[in-house]
């Protein structure tokens, strides 16, 4: 089984309600996401988001640049009886979506692994493991450049996000 962290981008109201009934945030995520299975929209266009496995490189990365918010795990906690795959969700505020996009925009992948040895996410033990084959590091960008996209797109309608790990 796989670590995948995911995102689902909500509205103020969609976010009010899922703090309140995190039953229903839960199947409105299975909606979406099985509505957004069958027509695989871009990045800036969908509602849910995955970074697949690179999940924990790209927050040992962003940690390492000293990223000023949280887009790996989220911020503020909800449901915290509930996991949903690894633990309960989390959510970024719209003003927060805003900053991390903002960040996201200025900071590239190639910033973002400069001087990186991949020995040091071995080291730390980066899921998933395999960092000493060549261009490892390489393989995080695609889902960078993604991720950078959707959280331009949710920042630009003034939406919120969802943010767990399945």
């Amino acid at each position: 089984m796989s670590m995948i962290g995911e995102y689902l981008r909500v509205t103020a109201a969609e976010l009010d309600r899922a703090i309140q009934d995190p039953d229903w945030a839960l199947e409105f995520v299975g909606e979406v996401q099985d509505a957004e299975e069958k027509t695989e929209p871009a990045p800036g266009e969908a509602r849910h988001f995955s970074t697949y496995k690179t999940w924990d490189v790209l927050r040992f990365l962003l940690a390492r640049a000293e990223f000023p918010v949280n887009v790996i795990h989220g911020e503020e906690p909800f449901a915290e009886d509930e996991d949903w795959g690894y633990g309960p969700p989390r959510y970024l505020r719209p003003e927060r979506v805003r900053l991390a996009a903002e960040a996201l925009r200025a900071t590239s992948y190639a910033q973002l692994i400069s001087g990186v040895n991949p020995a040091e996410l071995t080291s730390a033990e980066v899921y998933p493991l395999g960092w000493s084959e060549p261009g490892a590091l390489e393989w995080g960008r695609p889902w960078y450049d993604d991720l950078t996209q959707f959280f331009e797109a949710v920042a630009r309608a003034g939406d919120a996000m969802l943010v767990w790990l399945d």
